[in-house]
């Protein structure tokens, strides 16, 4: 918890320290008006005018009156801190999990890292802006109203030390029985966001394959667990209350049980004393109860705000794998790509996926990969775009290191079209716009990247044109439009090296031909990285890998490969003639 305080800025340690003289004063005043009451009931006994005890009164009004002023402002104060506080943080939890490999990512998962930037800083907030009020006033006033008692009586003086002792064991048990359970609420809340989430981005599965009650099902076992893990930490805590009014009248009616014992066997003289003193040290001991009962109210939220920010900690603290380097990315060679002996597997497998892989590819040369599912294809673009690192050996990007270049510098020098389009909310220009690279991108270099890519067609069909909606994640359009999309938004790009991970599937084989052939004659100075499943896609490669079991067993043209490589003689036969092969 304590670790998260180096978020507060300095306007806000400001703020903290006018918060604190504040309260001082609020205690100050609060503590003053059992002395006018004392005073009052003197007058009273002792035969004081009206007058009297009414500016007495009038102090107490004005003691009353400014502790409330002082609370409206250090609430204000206060608010204000664990706002810019939450934002502060959030916004470094969110910078953190950018700087994240895949790795980390799935270490986390998505749904645990949602939770962490809301739910878990939200309770963080709660506990600065209700509690650190709390947190300052409470020690205060409690030693505070201890030492303006101590000397008045110590029978008093004992049974109130008895009443914050019973007080103090109640919570130590309570928070024992408590706290292991509040750490499991929130891997509980991130479970139940992980079901929510699978449901909802499956719908289409869950539906095709009736599951609906399966899913509910899922879902109701994990909102139970977390609901019955709450009932009891809220039960729990509940028995506090209780507990705390039982104590505070106890020692308000043993106060008086007391007193009247210690006025009985005085003088008349010493009774009116006496009787103030009670009225007063009954004030006091409420004060100290108060103060206590401040600090229960901290630790039945200190419990779950601590898991969070423990939580919280683990991501801003996590050592990312891929580390950024310092070169910028200026080079003589351009668009050249270059694996030496590289070999790759997944954090905690044993078997290596990618097997001593070594090939090069020059600037405006088109390679392709092939293989059979879960060869290899994508983890070896997932290389090259240091989504991982490589286990063993070395990649080289225009004859540097790929760990070497600043990560924004390596980016900037590829442009990505994934498996899977994804496409963000906004419109059709924004959507484009989003892979400029710092470039500005006008709506004729839009329009000219869609055409490329067989999307202008129905962009100039959507309501608005290159402002057209998109939904998030491209909902509202078929998946070939989305990733004809997604092609356009890699041409505006206009990288060194093109990397097209299987993207061409989506379309069909003749638009699939148009795009390939118009992307040729862009894309004449760039270099093309092609992974696909359809040997018509690649067969006009420059080289062609072929991948089976994570090694490379054939590279090659498509005519040397049809020569010498079964593996990919067997995947060209299954899918084309011999006459089709031979006339390629």
């Amino acid at each position: 918890m304590f670790k998260l305080m180096k978020n507060f800025k300095r306007i806000d340690w400001l703020f903290i320290a006018i918060s604190l003289a504040i309260i001082i004063g609020q205690v100050f005043l609060d503590l003053k008006i059992p002395d006018f009451m004392s005073k009052i009931t003197i007058l009273i006994k002792t035969g004081g005018t009206t007058a009297q005890i009414l500016e007495q009164g009038g102090y107490m009004l004005l003691c009353a009156g400014g502790s409330l002023g002082g609370a409206i402002f250090v609430g204000f104060l206060i608010s204000n801190i664990s706002a810019r506080f939450s934002m502060n943080v959030r916004k470094k939890v969110y910078d953190k999990v950018q700087e994240f490999s895949m790795e980390e990512i799935n270490g986390f998962s998505t749904a645990s890292l949602i939770t962490r930037t809301t739910n878990d800083i939200t309770n963080v907030q709660m506990l600065i802006s209700m509690g650190m009020q709390l947190i300052i006033k409470a020690p205060i006033t409690a030693v505070w109203a201890i030492l303006k008692i101590l000397n008045k009586s110590w029978q008093w003086s004992l049974l109130t030390g008895g009443a914050i002792a019973i007080l103090l064991i109640a919570v130590v048990v309570l928070m024992i029985m408590v706290f292991p359970r509040f750490k499991k609420v929130q891997k509980y809340i991130d479970d139940i966001n992980n079901v929510t989430k699978e449901s909802l981005t499956g719908i289409r599965v869950v539906r095709a394959f009736n599951a609906e009650e399966y899913q509910e099902q899922k879902f109701e076992e994990k909102n139970n667990t977390l609901t019955k893990t709450q009932i009891f930490n809220q039960r729990t805590m509940g028995i506090l209350n209780p507990i705390m009014y039982l104590v505070m009248n106890s020692l308000t009616l043993g106060i008086y049980w007391l007193g009247a014992y210690i006025i009985n066997g005085t003088d008349i003289l010493s009774k009116a004393t006496i009787f103030a003193d009670m009225v007063v040290f009954s004030s006091y001991a409420m004060q100290v109860i108060s103060a206590f009962l401040m600090l229960v109210m901290i630790f039945i939220m200190w419990p779950r705000a601590s898991v969070s920010a423990k939580r919280i900690n683990e991501v801003l603290e996590k050592d990312t794998k891929i580390v950024s380097g310092g070169f910028s990315g200026n080079t003589n060679l351009k668009g050249t790509i270059e694996f030496k002996n590289v070999s790759f597997k997944y954090p905690d497998a044993e078997e290596y996926m990618l097997k001593n892989i070594s090939f090069k590819a020059n600037m405006g040369e088109t390679i392709a990969f092939i293989g059979s599912t879960g060869s290899g294809k994508s983890t070896l673009i997932n290389l090259i775009l240091r989504f991982y690192d490589c286990t063993e050996g070395q990649i080289f990007i225009d004859g540097v290191n790929i760990k070497d270049y600043d990560l924004e510098a390596l980016y900037n020098k590829l442009g990505y079209v994934p498996q899977k389009a994804v496409l963000l909310a906004g419109s059709v220009k924004q959507n484009m716009q989003f892979g400029d690279s710092g470039k500005n991108i006008d709506e004729e270099q839009i329009l000219t990247a869609l055409d490329i890519a067989q999307g202008k067609s129905f962009v100039e069909k959507m309501e608005g044109g290159l402002d057209g909606r998109v939904a998030q994640g491209g909902s509202n359009l078929s998946g070939g439009q989305k990733q004809r999309l997604a092609i356009a938004r890699a041409i505006v790009k206009d990288p060194e090296i093109y990397i097209f991970d299987d993207c061409f599937s989506a379309l069909d084989y003749k638009t699939d031909y148009t795009v390939r052939n118009k992307l040729k004659k862009h894309t004449k100075g760039a270099t093309n990285v092609i992974v696909a499943q359809r040997i018509g896609t690649i067969m006009n490669a420059d080289n062609i890998v072929v991948l089976e079991k994570g090694e490379c067993v054939g590279i090659g043209t498509h005519k040397e490969l049809l020569k010498k490589c079964k593996v990919y003689k067997e995947i060209a036969y299954s899918q084309l003639s011999k006459e089709e092969l031979e006339n390629a």
